[in-house]
């Protein structure tokens, strides 16, 4: 944190310091204007505008469109080809910024995936910058983009990221819910049987779980939590983030469902709390450890064993163990 009553320029970010090293403290010398020309710096470059023969990730507003970055105006205005989810929301994204686009512009999504993959990756081999966007957010976190990044990986071309606005981080700060360690989960399956399963496995998940919804299927997916999660599970929908009409509803999952039966709009992102931890079983504990004892182990070490699992200690699931053997 920043001294508050430094004057203006007293401080260096930590960004500076560890990029562009301290300041020369007896300032430059010989008279002004007669210093010699330096090379530009790796973040200065990287500042500057996509690089070539790099695939530059850049992440775009998820609503409000005075969140986009410099790197990606720079992005969007500099690279050679700006491959989008859609063409015409990048197009009216740059509108909106007062911005041209500098470069050629192509479609990239799910269903043209593997055919222009292999332009771009030859694209920037020829030694063009590339610049991949999607409609919101930063691209490959349940957007386009994943496929690009192996291949390049797999071609040895360099892939960078213009990072920015995120769904997913967002609603997570603003849910009220532990951020220390969560999950994503992108969407959910549609039909009932595979949410149901999908959810089962996540009933027992310690970290806070992040998913998006459709507002269409928002109401089901919390009934469908409450029966594999608990009513009492707390939980936050957020809906429309950064834009006007920005909501968050926090309360159990009973209560989300209930205030969700009618008609729901907009963006969705569903943050649940994690599991609460379970009070462990003694008795099953050591039960495992006479297993592993059985198994040839010696009862201590599968008391040691055991108890790690279980979050016991190895004392107590051994006492346990020699009662049942009685």
């Amino acid at each position: 944190m920043s001294d508050v009553t430094a004057p203006p320029g007293a401080q260096e970010s930590e960004y500076e310091a560890r990029t562009l090293g301290p300041a020369d403290p007896a300032g430059p010398t010989g008279p002004v204007g007669a210093a010699e020309p330096t090379e530009p710096t790796e973040p200065a470059m990287a500042v500057g505008g996509p690089r070539p023969g790099e695939i530059l990730l850049a992440a775009t507003p998820i609503g409000n469109a005075g969140d986009a970055s410099a790197r990606l105006r720079r992005a969007l205005e500099r690279a050679d080809i700006v491959a989008a989810e859609d063409t015409r929301r990048v197009k009216a994204l740059a509108q909106r910024l007062g911005l041209r686009i500098g470069g050629r512009t192509i479609a990239y999504h799910e269903h043209n995936e593997a055919q222009r993959t292999a332009e771009l990756i030859e694209a920037a081999q020829s030694g063009q910058s590339v610049v991949m966007v999607s409609d919101a957010g930063m691209p490959s976190v349940s957007d386009p983009g994943y496929r690009l990044v192996v291949a390049a990986a797999e071609a040895g071309v360099p892939v960078s990221a213009a990072p920015g606005p995120s769904a997913v981080l967002t609603a997570l700060a603003v849910s009220g819910l532990a951020s220390d360690r969560f999950c994503f989960e992108g969407f959910l399956p549609r039909k009932p049987g595979e949410r149901g399963r999908a959810l089962a496995e996540l009933a027992d998940e310690r970290r806070t779980i992040v998913l998006f919804e459709s507002p269409r299927r928002a109401h089901a997916t919390l009934q469908a939590m409450v029966e594999a999660f608990g009513p009492e599970r707390p939980a936050a929908l957020c809906r429309e983030l950064t834009k006007t009409h920005e909501e968050v509803r926090r309360g159990t999952l009973a209560e989300l469902a209930a205030s969700t039966a009618g008609e729901l709009l907009g963006e969705i992102v569903l943050v649940v709390a994690g599991a609460p931890r379970r009070a462990a079983d003694p008795g099953a504990a050591a039960a495992a450890a006479l297993a592993l004892a059985d198994g040839g182990m010696r009862l201590k070490e599968a008391a040691s064993q055991a108890a790690r699992e279980s979050g016991l200690r190895p004392n107590e699931v051994y006492r346990h163990a020699l009662a049942l053997r009685q």
